[in-house]
């Protein structure tokens, strides 16, 4: 893989990772992930979500400013939404998922 904005550790329509550290196929990827949402003013978005994700131990985004939602499921607001992993209808295994409120 190339390691574009729709491969492995990329954010759709946004930013390619820095550098491509997949594993190889059936082998545990990990990601530590530090989201920090939008921020609203009523219906205003007055900031932008950040994110940094290390993928197998190496930063392929830091701070990272999200200007939109990702394509495929809901719209970016100021209401609460749900986390979605997604496997691209192939055979994937979640494990050790924390998500913890900062």
């Amino acid at each position: 893989m190339e390691g574009k904005n729709n491969e492995c550790g990329g954010i759709y329509s946004i930013s390619k990772p820095k550098v491509n550290m997949c594993f190889p196929p059936l082998s545990w990827q990990t990601y530590d992930i530090d989201f920090t949402a939008a921020r609203y003013e009523g219906d205003q978005k007055v900031k932008n979500a950040r994110i940094t994700v290390k993928h197998n131990g190496v930063v392929i985004m830091e701070n990272l400013e999200l200007p939109h939602a990702t394509p495929g499921r809901l719209d970016e607001s100021p209401a609460p939404a749900p986390l979605y992993l997604q496997g691209h209808g192939n055979p994937v295994f979640y494990r050790n998922i924390w998500a913890v409120k900062k």
